[in-house]
């Protein structure tokens, strides 16, 4: 088998670069963008901006490295190609010991930064491995992404000198963004997961009304980035909620295989620009 076999023997690089896409690489690298770049808005500080950019890929990749370790089963029977553990160049024994490995690593690093702003990144980590242990498959299946993306922000600002609190509406917003990548993520794998009894809440109530809670979710977050900070609203501000009207609309409609290309690119604006809104509110606050 090509990059290795079924035993998991497979040379230094091979392993290495299956263990970096087992880190779900994407979001992974995602979402430590965004907290790096937030803290930077927020005036974290340099070096402290650094550790904790550290702090959240750590974090990160152990929610990755776990998430292919308990589903290595699952993702046997189902024969997901795109695993290394399926294409046996990895082991689950030794994506247990990376995610273990990683995840102390992120709680030392974490802390380092203080308790509170440790704390509340750390809560993002037990939110990923909380979902990969058994909440996905249960009608709370949101309820990670709410608490972890809800916490990031809140982490990063209170990594500030002083240890600042977050505004609610940067919490919240982040919180949105999270509900809004858990209907994302469930999306690809929904056959694979009803295959293996994976029933988490967008299985259960289907594509359709999924998307359309994505899209709302998306749009909340717009507008309460655009409306939370003080002072009204800027020119970009209400450009913001001129793009994200008709967006949302085309974004609801992701669950319906008709309308499914034409709804990619606005779920992709939305989420941009939510981006883009969410470092800008960051910036509001140092």
């Amino acid at each position: 088998m090509r990059g290795g076999t079924r035993g998991g023997r497979a040379g230094a690089p091979a392993t290495l670069l299956a263990l970096a896409r087992a880190t779900h690489l994407g979001p992974a690298l995602a979402v430590s963008l965004v907290a790096v770049l937030l803290a930077a808005a927020a005036g974290v500080g340099a070096g402290r901006t650094v550790l904790l950019g550290f702090a959240v890929l750590t974090g990160q990749a152990s929610i990755g490295w776990s998430n292919d370790w308990i589903d290595a089963d699952r993702d046997l029977a189902v024969g997901r190609a795109d695993k290394p553990v399926v294409q046996g160049v990895l082991t689950p024994a030794l994506l247990r010991t990376a995610a273990l490995a990683s995840a102390a690593l992120s709680i030392a690093l974490s802390l380092l930064l203080g308790v509170v702003p440790g704390l509340l990144l750390l809560v993002l980590v037990a939110s990923g491995w909380a979902y990969n242990a058994g909440l996905k498959r249960t009608a709370a299946s949101p309820l990670p992404y709410l608490t972890g993306f809800g916490s990031l922000p809140a982490g990063v600002v209170a990594a500030a000198p002083g240890a600042p609190g977050a505004p609610w509406w940067l919490i919240a917003a982040g919180a949105a963004l999270g509900g809004a990548a858990h209907v994302a993520n469930v999306a690809p794998d929904v056959a694979d997961d009803l295959a293996t009894g994976v029933r988490g809440l967008p299985h259960r109530v289907g594509a359709t009304p999924s998307a359309v809670a994505g899209a709302l979710l998306l749009g909340a977050a717009t507008l309460l980035l655009v409306i939370g900070p003080d002072g009204s609203p800027g020119a970009l501000g209400w450009v913001a909620v001129a793009l994200a009207v008709p967006a949302v609309v085309l974004a609801a409609l992701a669950g319906s295989p008709r309308w499914r290309r034409a709804a990619f690119p606005a779920v992709l604006l939305l989420t941009v620009l939510d981006v883009v809104l969410l470092l800008l509110g960051g910036g509001s606050l140092s």
